[in-house]
């Protein structure tokens, strides 16, 4: 059947028949999109926009979710998740840092089968980790220590969330609360999206870094760790801050609110450093 025919059977265009496409084949943009991908494995098409958009590259978001998925970039999801039913509002808070400390320990080992966990310390309200602190164990005089020098920096929370492991509920925990008079709310057992905000966190480290990484040692776990919570706080950005760095986040609060509404102690610094770790050799 001739073209002719077969447009008028169909009722098309000649024209719309014979059209080619004369856009540009992006070979520079799908280029910088796979470089980009490639460093941040675990990245999907938006938050790769935004890094796209600080190098420059001024583009509509929708064609980099197609050049996205043209060039098979999409991430791999490791398993599928069971989903919560029900509202979980949490407590509200003022929208200040300081005002709701998150804690939990998410686990990895290294090469040698040696097992090792990491203390995190989130702020629920400007999404910042305060601390990872990594060691081979972690106790309740560890964790003590560990909010000391976070208070030393920063101010005293409003409050502090965490589960009810050993570690969390021993006594060096229960008097120290005592003494500096912190608020410390335990989530109900076997209801973890209570404490959603460090949950999430400690998702992100194990997707983007503990399952990414080989660690040697203790000391190579200590160095990865650091530059990734470095990484996370001022560069990686952050979906519900609207895609801000947690960072540019706490930096733009600090301009909002006057130091007058500012939690007593409160440091102007709005990121703390991941904690200085004690010699593996040393008692606690």
């Amino acid at each position: 059947m001739s073209e002719r025919r077969a447009c008028r059977v169909i009722d098309a265009d000649r024209k719309s028949v014979r059209y080619r496409s004369t856009r540009d084949d992006d070979a520079d943009l799908r280029e910088k999109l796979r470089e980009l991908a490639n460093q941040r494995r675990r990245f999907g098409y938006r938050r790769l926009h935004i890094l796209l958009r600080r190098e420059g590259i001024m583009i509509n978001r929708k064609k980099t979710q197609r050049l996205y998925k043209e060039e098979g970039l999409a991430v791999r999801r490791r398993r599928n998740r069971r989903r919560a039913v029900g509202t979980r509002a949490p407590a509200p808070v003022l929208a200040l840092p300081n005002q709701r400390w998150s804690l939990d320990f998410v686990h990895d080992q290294m090469a040698s089968g040696r097992r090792f966990r990491v203390l995190n310390v989130v702020d629920d309200v400007t999404r910042e980790c305060l601390a990872a602190a990594p060691d081979t164990s972690i106790s309740g005089r560890r964790v003590v220590r560990e909010l000391t020098r976070l208070i030393e920096q920063r101010g005293k929370p409003g409050m502090i969330v965490s589960d009810n492991g050993t570690e969390l509920t021993s006594n060096a925990v229960l008097a120290w609360c005592g003494e500096l008079g912190v608020e410390w709310h335990y989530i109900a057992p076997g209801r973890p999206m209570q404490n959603g905000y460090v949950e999430s966190f400690n998702g992100r480290m194990r997707d983007e870094l503990l399952n990414e990484t080989l660690f040697m040692s203790l000391a190579q776990a200590r160095v990865e760790i650091a530059a990734w919570v470095d990484d996370y706080n001022r560069e990686r950005p952050h979906s519900s801050l609207g895609y801000a760095t947690p960072a540019a986040f706490a930096a733009e609060l600090d301009k909002q609110w006057p130091a007058s509404l500012r939690p007593t102690g409160s440091a102007t610094q709005p990121i703390a450093s991941t904690a200085q770790m004690r010699k593996t050799t040393a008692r606690l």
